[in-house]
């Protein structure tokens, strides 16, 4: 289409051309980079590439490490931010005793530390695959530790977190089927927030999954990546954020406190006054070393703490009130 437009005498002639126009169909993935917003469109902003799985070694990536300087290393964090009740925590060296956890992945609830595996919901392996091969160690090392945004780590049950392995949603999905949306909303968001892409497969089956199955799906906005390992290319987006009409998936988090599933509130708080054995045995009759807080039987026993104080196992605080959960601990005499 020609135009012709005089302006102060002279003739310009305009060419428009209609054959180009943009057309959704036409613009590529990348070109719509979001932070937050409908999850479909979010997905629009992580790119198509193909994956490149050579020379990936689980040592790349530094994990379970202090890289807050805070004393306790990420696994330890997550295990006190995902505990939906006042953990028990090692006042020495932040290890994590016991604590109430329910796994987002299958619903199952324990107290041992033992059954819960921190699962980095974009495998190490398929980050690598997905771009993390070019980053440097200091980011790969940011990204292992990843506590700043709730939907990188979670705390799930150990023998579900080994099935799940290195898959992407193409080959694996939690069996706990109410979680299906939370799950694809935390996928996209750490995969837009680190920059990394998706293979052909995995970015059409997630686009299928949220077209059928979570077609409201909302993402929320993500907190910028640890400023230690500098900027990464924006590209998507977090959990989602409820409304009356979406999917709820819950905030993401740079707090101690975050949640872990639709049903599972987590409450996070490491006390110096935690503790760092799950039950310690004493005897009745005998001093024992103890550990302020923790679950301790038989109910009577005495002890010596580190301090020299001494502590004695009970159902009740030195007041005299009941605690909450029935168990005995260990309290100052």
């Amino acid at each position: 289409m020609k135009w012709r437009l005089a302006l102060n005498g002279a003739l310009v002639i305009v060419t428009l051309s209609t054959s180009g126009a943009a057309r959704a169909s036409d613009v590529q993935p990348q070109s719509k980079v979001r932070s937050g917003g409908p999850a479909l469109l979010v997905l629009q902003g992580i790119a198509i590439e193909r994956e490149r799985p050579a020379g990936y070694s689980r040592a790349a990536f530094e994990h379970w490490r202090d890289i807050d300087g805070d004393g306790c290393d990420s696994r330890d964090q997550v295990l006190k931010r995902d505990s939906i009740t006042l953990p028990q925590v090692d006042p020495i060296d932040c290890t994590v005793i016991a604590g109430d956890w329910v796994s987002p992945y299958d619903g199952a609830r324990w107290s041992d530390p033992s059954r819960i595996d921190i699962d980095h919901v974009v495998a190490l392996k398929e980050a690598w695959d997905s771009g993390a091969w070019a980053w440097s160690s200091a980011m790969r090392r940011a990204y292992a530790n990843d506590t700043s945004d709730s939907r990188t780590l979670l705390a799930v049950t150990d023998r579900v977190n080994q099935s799940k392995s290195d898959k992407d949603p193409s080959n694996w999905l939690p069996p706990l089927k109410s979680y299906l949306c939370a799950y694809l909303g935390n996928w996209i968001a750490v995969k837009a927030r680190w920059g990394l892409s998706m293979d052909q497969s995995e970015w059409g089956r997630v686009k299928n999954l949220l077209s059928t199955s979570c077609p409201t799906l909302t993402i929320a906005p993500w907190p910028d990546v640890p400023a230690t390992v500098g900027s990464v290319p924006s590209t998507t987006a977090p959990t989602t954020i409820p409304s009356p009409t979406t999917t709820r998936v819950g905030q993401p988090s740079t707090s101690s406190t975050s949640t872990t599933s639709p049903t599972a509130t987590s409450s996070t708080s490491a006390v110096v006054s935690s503790t760092t054995t799950s039950t310690t045995q004493a005897s009745s009759n005998g001093s024992s070393k103890v550990y302020p807080g923790a679950w301790c039987a038989p109910e009577g026993a005495t002890g010596t703490y580190t301090n020299g104080k001494t502590y004695v196992c009970s159902k009740t605080s030195q007041s005299g009130t009941p605690y909450s959960d029935g168990r005995a601990r260990w309290r100052q005499a």
